[in-house]
């Protein structure tokens, strides 16, 4: 499994990211509100509708294991401290 989402052909499909996680605007122009969005999208047990490509989420546990949940945020959080090192080794690279 790809930590780094739209990376390869088995990567994470719900990254704890609430833009990622409500349908665009475009195709759904009624505001969300918070509760809403916890309803209609958090707890949809589906990918999410905007892929964030590029972005690094936390990874496996001790176990090695993963389980691609919008509420593991544990795991599913995309962070610039998961990034950071990534992008430093390739900026070297470079």
């Amino acid at each position: 499994m790809s930590y780094m989402v739209g990376f390869g052909s088995n990567y994470v499909q719900q990254p704890h990211h609430r833009g990622a996680s409500i349908e665009s605007i475009k195709k759904k122009p009624e505001p969300v509100t918070c509760k809403g969005g916890f309803d209609q999208y958090f707890n949809k047990n589906q990918p999410n509708p905007n892929v964030l490509y590029g972005a690094v989420v936390g990874g496996p546990d001790e176990n090695d294991g993963y389980t691609d949940s919008r509420s593991n945020f544990q795991q599913a959080e995309p962070a610039t401290v998961n990034t950071a090192p990534l992008v430093g080794v390739l900026a070297r690279l470079a």
